[in-house]
């Protein structure tokens, strides 16, 4: 069985050659989910799943996605309290499928993507421990010595929000580049808008740790009693502010169901794990907010010229989500301001 973005016979044969135990005939299988780097699950004939991981089809930001520093993170990480899938191997070799891929070990256990998911696997008792989980492993990454993980060099120390706007900013206006290119530009003007103030109000940073970039509860894979089995994409990972991961996973979180507590308990209990001071929370959910606009405004350049597949029918979905987002970015930062 093969899939888009899959050589067949080339992986094949690239994965009999580079990880151990491999039984051919392999089959490869789309996982759905994920916003920008493809993710497959491999079933050998034996009936071993790894996982392979490559770039979208066409219309790739370079930085965005790179595979070497993706499969570096986690075979740093592995040894440490942080959960995270074995990293099997690295294909540098674009011309085996048309882009670098990795391979890792596959975790079993449950993606929850929805609250309908999360109220269909987890018991309320299970629904507090995931959410308490998701909190003591950011924790735990933040509190590791990044030379010592051998991550030192992964990006600057200093200026990450900084940093984090003139990238995001830089690849926005690529994205839309890329939208006149392909006949399928829209003005979006409040990305500007609130990229400004942000870059006018940007607080002190509060120490440097491994960021993971994308961190929320269906960026993970936990059992049924809710424990955190690993955390998964690490695409934009870096060195940075710790407040912009707990901005992250604020901005995603959702208490709808019984036994996920609120936001704030969230919060005071990454304060109370981590022993920093959070009083400028409010600017890194504007921040991730904000952030998350221009990724998607990324992901409606690539699902409008059909660089995700012949599917395009979320291009419009996806580009509704860009306004929304930094709307609420801006309602954010308003509102930090009032307080």
């Amino acid at each position: 069985m093969t899939a888009d973005g899959i050589d067949a016979p080339r992986v094949t044969a690239w994965l009999e050659a580079n990880v151990e135990g491999v039984e051919p005939p392999l089959r490869f299988e789309r996982v759905a989910g994920g916003r920008s780097n493809l993710t497959f699950e491999v079933r050998d004939a034996g009936g071993r799943r790894l996982v392979l991981r490559r770039p979208p089809l066409s219309h790739v930001l370079a930085s965005a996605h790179d595979m070497g520093r993706e499969h570096r993170i986690i075979a740093a990480l592995h040894p440490t309290p942080v959960p995270v899938p074995r990293a099997l191997g690295l294909c540098e070799d674009g011309a085996v499928t048309g882009s670098p891929f990795y391979v890792m070990s596959f975790v079993e256990g449950h993606v929850l993507r929805t609250p309908a998911e999360a109220e269909r696997v987890l018991t309320e008792t299970a629904r507090r421990r995931a959410a308490e989980d998701l909190v003591d492993v950011l924790v735990a990454l933040h509190a590791l010595d990044v030379d010592a993980v051998g991550l030192g060099d992964l990006a600057r120390r200093d200026g990450y929000v900084e940093r984090q706007l003139r990238r995001w900013h830089g690849q926005f206006l690529r994205s839309q580049e890329q939208e006149v290119q392909a006949g399928v530009h829209r003005p979006v003007p409040i990305v500007e808008e609130v990229h400004g103030l942000l870059v006018a109000r940007v607080p002190e940073q509060r120490g440097v740790v491994v960021a993971h970039g994308d961190y929320r509860l269906d960026n993970t894979i936990v059992g049924a009693d809710g424990a955190l089995r690993a955390v998964l994409d690490w695409e934009l990972c870096t060195l940075g502010d710790p407040l912009a991961d707990l901005g992250t996973l604020l901005m995603y979180w959702s208490a709808s169901l019984p036994g996920f507590p609120s936001g704030s308990e969230l919060a005071g209990r990454y304060a109370a794990g981590s022993g920093r001071d959070i009083a400028d929370l409010g600017y890194y959910v504007a921040f991730a907010n904000w952030r998350l606009a221009c990724i998607l405004e990324g992901v409606y350049a690539r699902y409008a010229a059909g660089a995700m597949g012949a599917d395009r029918s979320r291009a419009e979905v996806v580009a509704d989500q860009v306004g929304i987002r930094a709307r609420t970015a801006l309602r954010a930062l308003e509102a930090a301001r009032a307080g």
